[in-house]
Parts: C-alpha cells; sequence; structure tokens
C-alpha cells in the first residue's frame, strides 16, 4: 500500500484540508457529529467501524481542531466529541456533498434521506455560488490565481 503524502505545504484550498478530512470515515464521523452523536460507541454503532481505526479518526480529527474532547454531559467519566468552530465551518461542504450525491448517486425517484430547515420543515434550497455582485457563478466562470513571489533583496 502506497504511503500517503501529506498536503500542509500546498497552497490550494483543496488539497490542504484532505490531511483532515481526507478518508471517507472523517466525513462520516463529522457528519453524524452534526447529527448530534458525542460519544466513542454512538459513533461506532452508527458507523460499524472498527475501534482501532475510529479512534484514530477521531485523534486526527481533533488533532487538526475539527472536534474537540469535553467531559461527558451526563457527568459519567467518559468524554464526548464535540464540533468545534473550525469544524462547524464544514456545514457547507456536507450539504454541497449531500446534493450533488442526491442529483447524480440515486435513481429518479428513489428514497433518500433529505435535509430539511427545521424550523419550517422543507428541504432545503441547493446551494449555489455567487459572485460579489450576485450573479450564479458555474466552472467556466471562475479561474485560480496564484499569489505573486516574494522578491528577496
Amino acid at each position: 500500500m502506497a504511503k500517503r503524502i501529506s498536503h500542509q505545504k500546498s497552497m490550494c484550498g483543496v488539497a490542504r484540508p484532505l490531511d483532515a478530512i481526507g478518508d471517507w470515515w472523517s466525513l462520516l464521523i463529522i457528519r453524524d457529529a452534526f447529527d448530534g452523536l458525542r460519544r466513542f460507541g454512538e459513533f461506532q454503532k452508527s458507523l460499524g467501524l472498527a475501534k482501532n481505526i475510529l479512534s484514530a479518526r477521531l485523534r486526527n480529527l481533533v488533532s487538526h481542531g475539527i472536534l474537540d474532547t469535553v467531559p461527558a454531559s451526563d457527568g459519567s467519566p467518559y468524554q464526548e466529541y464535540v464540533l468545534t468552530a473550525k469544524g462547524r465551518g464544514l456545514f457547507p461542504v456536507l450539504v454541497a456533498l449531500r446534493q450533488w450525491g442526491e442529483e447524480f448517486f440515486f435513481e429518479p425517484g428513489e428514497q433518500h434521506v433529505t435535509l430539511v430547515d427545521k424550523e419550517k420543515g422543507s428541504p432545503v434550497q441547493r446551494l449555489r455560488l455567487l459572485a460579489e455582485d450576485g450573479r450564479l457563478l458555474g466552472p467556466t466562470d471562475t479561474v485560480i490565481t496564484f499569489p505573486e513571489a516574494v522578491v528577496a533583496d
């Protein structure tokens, strides 16, 4: 098996976070944390994941500041995992992934879970990428720019 390389030094905003969330288990753990799971056993039951793999993924998410450990809310000697601000910042990423998956990985009419507005009970709108002036942007409307090289004196 090939050794994973780190993208820690990459200038790319897609590549660099992959060290933290680049495997499917990590994204599913984060999904479950958004759904209210907090304890090791809850994650394990939800995912059916081996304890050693779950433990490694949780440690990685904590070390990257996506999850934090806190004392158990019921006063027991256990710890719970909670999303940090950095972790909560992944919400639009998961919504985009969910919506993409619903569009391309389900047959028309096939049942699937739906993300709904808690207050209104209606499905959330599709995410849209907007320019500063409100225009809808697609892939052909954007370009990646690179920082200018710093010239030493």
